[in-house]
């Protein structure tokens, strides 16, 4: 049996601007297909500016974004072939 380590690279990169903090995902497949994901979030007015919280509830929304994405992508090349119909948990 062979083993073949594959990997995926995925950005994050993020903007900020007063109380809202977006991010954005994108990660490049082996097909050539470039998927991209956003995620947003804003700070409540009562909250101290805390960056990296920001940074990280919207990357974790990006990335929900993505893996949504994925599935679906997925989903679609299962069903093409035909044989047995794919059952998407979206």
């Amino acid at each position: 049996m062979t083993h073949t380590l594959v990997g995926w690279h995925i950005e994050l990169e993020f903007a900020e601007r007063d109380s809202h903090t977006r991010a954005v995902a994108l990660v490049r497949l082996p097909d050539g297909r470039e998927l991209r994901a956003h995620g947003d979030t804003n700070r409540h007015p009562a909250d101290p500016e805390q960056l990296r919280v920001g940074e990280e509830v919207a990357a974790a929304r990006a990335l929900q974004d993505l893996a949504r994405q994925l599935l679906g992508k997925a989903h679609e090349e299962i069903d093409e072939l035909g044989a047995v119909p794919s059952y998407p948990l979206m």
